[in-house]
């Protein structure tokens, strides 16, 4: 009687034991997304998995490639709008942008944005309601982005990775327009620029809209990074032009190709 008593026991303990490892720790338990995704990445993966995933990843960005060379080596000459997905329809910044997409399209260039709300959206609703032509770019976030009602069903690219983003903006620009925006904007701003400089990519006009916003960014590149630790050159500042109204954003883009006797052909 005794040895089935403790036979019993014995299993009450294993099952507890074994449901209990089962279930998450209470550590576990408080963490966040972002800490949770870091654990994993942390976890101990066999070489078999760490290749079919890698080799997976390999093919979306293939895909992601393929389409964006497809659909926008047929749109002709365009300029990409960046700026941040946070500016309001009232803000002064976003009618300017719609201002400029309308001059560029009348100036016989289309528009490219990254396709979700705020600048982008004032980009792709200046372009398209000129009856231009209106590229959106669009990537998958946990927030803020999301796609606009103005890029033609036609031009619309939705992408999983930044990088591949970046090259068709870069690609298949003839310029870029930049307003005040915030990371990401940055991010598209110094690509440009580390491309030009390092003579990756042929010159194109960068501009700048809204001296108040840029000037101090402009005055440390300037200051600290050219004068005082010489770390680029002083032929490196001519790559940028900043402004201030929508008619000097889309002559600056104008003049730099008559320079060259080049003119959008569509």
């Amino acid at each position: 009687m005794e040895t089935t008593k403790e036979n019993v026991q014995r299993s009450e303990t294993q099952s507890t034991e074994r449901i209990t490892q089962d279930l998450p720790k209470r550590d576990e338990l408080l963490l966040t997304p972002d800490e949770q995704r870091i654990k994993e990445a942390f976890q101990d993966h066999n070489w078999n998995e760490i290749k079919t995933a890698d080799s997976w990843v390999i093919f979306k960005v293939m895909a992601e490639f393929v389409e964006g060379f497809d659909k926008l080596a047929k749109i002709g000459p365009c300029v990409s709008i960046f700026g941040s997905a946070r500016t309001k329809a009232d803000n002064p910044f976003y009618k300017m942008t719609e201002e400029i997409a309308a001059k560029l399209v009348r100036h016989g260039y289309g528009v490219i944005t990254g396709g979700g709300p705020g600048i982008m959206e004032a980009g792709n609703k200046g372009a398209y309601e000129q009856g231009g032509k209106s590229v959106g770019l669009n990537i998958k976030l946990p927030f803020e982005q999301h796609s606009n009602i103005y890029i033609d069903a036609d031009k619309s690219i939705n992408f999983d990775f930044f990088f591949v983003r970046k090259v068709m903006f870069v690609k298949y620009a003839q310029g870029f327009v930049v307003m005040p925006g915030g990371m990401g904007t940055l991010d598209e701003l110094f690509e440009a620029l580390t491309l030009i400089q390092t003579k990756k990519i042929a010159r194109f006009p960068i501009v700048l809209v809204g001296r108040t916003y840029w000037q101090g960014l402009i005055d440390w590149i300037t200051e600290v990074m050219l004068g005082q630790e010489h770390n680029i050159n002083p032929e490196d500042m001519k790559l940028i032009t900043i402004v201030d109204t929508p008619e000097d954003a889309v002559k600056a883009i104008d003049d730099f190709y008559t320079k060259y006797l080049l003119k959008p052909n569509f």
